[in-house]
């Protein structure tokens, strides 16, 4: 491990319980990659449970769960064939409830990731569906047409999958049916009243098993429309949020009907006390993210922005700024995140060139261009603890704060994501961010389980493992904890006052004060900095002198404040 940094004791601050979710930090688990209690390995329920101390010692406030149901796993467990039960290979309701008694134990909230748009090709519902004749009501809980074409020998609509190809798939009676992701994952049609009620009682069920909040995946797609004769979208079906219409009007993403389902849904989080927290996967406009982050809805939303920035100055504060003012205008709190299941991992994004073609490089196994690790790692560090100093919710992936990379060299028969099989080899997928993660320094899986892991880890691994970090003052796991430690005192409201105008943004200078006269500076630049004169209470890079280095970002308590 190379950065360092250095820590002034602060004491512990508590944080208000009431609303916790303001800014918190949640740290995302993806259950089969987590830990392997039966030696299958398979990520399981048990394990997560075994290494909740690992959380609670790191400082976070929230455990989100990515999907455990149970799934044929043809998208990673996000085609659930029953939303109201847990995967045997992950454990049972029981194992779930003892988690979320040890989590709470430890004073850990609890988010579930739900899982609306869709469902697997082999829940009860759709497998009634097929069973039934075309027009029957088994088949209205789905999106059925008849196709287009002398025969119906063609799609309904040019609409395409997330994943690649048509987002239609013809069954043997000639009827077509609707999946926006992979053709294992029907779409429900949330027109009809036993779709939402079924998800009401989803969401009940949760809750009234200990649940405290919910990650909505793939929130801006449950609404559709679905009136004869369906619209095309026209052009390659490919989008980006900025692409989609201010008005709402676009046939299947980001429709203004999808807030009915959220207010609906708000009135199931306040029957509780406290009241259920929710955050939106939202891939939309930043001018139409606000409405489901508001206080009717649910509460929060993902902001992407942040992530998807380049590390450059100007681009970043513009981004932060956005998020703040929009966050604002909802009622909500801002939220940021630098990795997740879905995404390369930082540690190895902010490695490669500007411009860099991202996937060319997961097609050549990381060759070219030729990963940077040091250098990928001080960027990331630097710009996790400018995330960590920001006000609002902090979204950490698990493994992160290890500081592992990506993990380009997986062999193509190792691949188990569908993106892979669906574009045909033109896209590698997310695998290399799903590996399975390193507990100890050796042994069959570096302690993820006793029965090797699902997904092969390098051999490397062992050296980035939380055992070989522990109380190594250099490394990622001592930055975060001690980040996260600080983070409870230091944000004390959600302020924020920028120092410095557009000359030190060009400087490559990110520079703002909280409350209580700490500041966090970020240096962007391949040029040293001055840092204002008081006392560097954590650093993501060995800070001496009254200089802050080149892609390094300091946290600093000034004398006159």
């Amino acid at each position: 491990m190379t950065a360092q940094h250095l820590v002034t004791d602060s004491g512990t601050a508590g944080r208000d319980t009431g609303d916790w979710w303001r800014q918190a930090v949640v740290y995302q688990v993806y259950p089969r990659s987590f830990a392997d209690s039966d030696g299958d390995g398979i990520g399981d329920l048990p394990g997560v449970t075994s290494r909740l101390g690992h959380l609670a010692r790191l400082g976070v406030d929230a455990v989100w769960l990515s999907p455990f149901y149970p799934s044929p796993l043809a998208d990673g467990g996000y085609d659930v064939a029953d939303h109201r039960d847990v995967d045997p290979r992950l454990g049972t309701l029981d194992d779930f409830g003892a988690l979320v008694g040890e989590a709470h134990r430890l004073g850990l909230k609890v988010l579930v990731d739900i899982v609306p748009n869709h469902s697997s090709d082999q829940h009860v519902w759709f497998q009634e569906a097929l069973r039934s004749a075309p027009g029957s009501a088994a088949r209205e809980r789905y999106v059925f047409r008849a196709g287009k074409g002398e025969h119906g020998e063609l799609p309904p609509t040019d609409w395409v999958s997330c994943f690649g190809g048509p987002a239609w798939t013809r069954l043997p009676d000639g009827w077509w049916y609707l999946h926006l992701f992979a053709r294992e994952q029907p779409d429900f049609n949330w027109d009809h009243p036993e779709v939402r009620a079924e998800f009401r009682t989803t969401l009940r069920f949760w809750s009234d098993r200990g649940a405290d909040g919910f990650r909505v995946d793939v929130a801006h797609g449950l609404a559709k429309d679905l009136a004869e004769p369906l619209r095309d979208v026209g052009g390659d079906g490919a989008y980006a949020p900025e692409d989609l219409p201010e008005d709402g009007s676009h046939p299947f993403w980001d429709r203004d009907e999808v807030h009915e389902i959220f207010r609906d849904w708000r009135k199931v989080f306040n029957a509780y006390d406290p009241p259920r927290i929710a955050v939106a996967e939202a891939w939309v406009r930043n001018s139409r993210r606000t409405a489901y982050a508001t206080p009717q809805e649910l509460g929060q939303a993902f902001n992407f922005d942040f992530l998807q920035a380049t590390p450059h100055a100007g681009g970043l504060r513009a981004s932060i700024d956005t998020a703040l003012a929009d966050a604002r205008a909802a009622g909500a709190t801002a939220t940021w995140v630098l990795s997740n299941h879905d995404v390369i991992r930082h540690a190895s994004r902010h490695g490669l060139p500007d411009g860099c073609d991202a996937e060319a490089w997961l097609l050549s196994d990381g060759l070219r261009p030729a990963l940077d690790r040091e250098y990928g790692l001080r960027r990331a560090l630097a710009a996790t603890l400018l995330m960590l100093a920001l006000p609002g919710a902090a979204y950490v992936y698990q493994g992160e704060e290890l500081g592992l990379p990506e993990v380009a060299d997986l062999g193509r028969a190792a691949l188990r994501d569908p993106v892979w099989s669906r574009s045909q080899g033109r896209s590698k997928g997310r695998d290399g961010c799903r590996v399975p993660l390193p507990w100890r320094r050796g042994g069959s899986s570096y302690g993820f389980g006793s029965g090797g892991s699902w997904l092969p880890q390098p051999p490397y691994w062992g050296e980035l493992s939380a055992e070989a970090q522990e109380g190594d003052a250099a490394a990622p796991l001592e930055l975060y904890r001690a980040a996260l430690r600080l983070r409870r005192e230091l944000l004390a409201d959600e302020a924020l006052e920028w120092v410095g105008g557009p000359e030190a943004v060009a400087e490559g200078l990110l520079h703002f004060r909280r409350s209580g006269g700490w500041y966090c500076l970020t240096n962007l630049s391949d040029t040293p900095q001055a840092l204002p004169g008081g006392t560097v209470l954590l650093s993501s890079a060995p800070v001496t002198g009254d200089r802050l280095p080149p892609w390094t970002t300091a946290w600093v308590r000034t004398a006159t404040d």
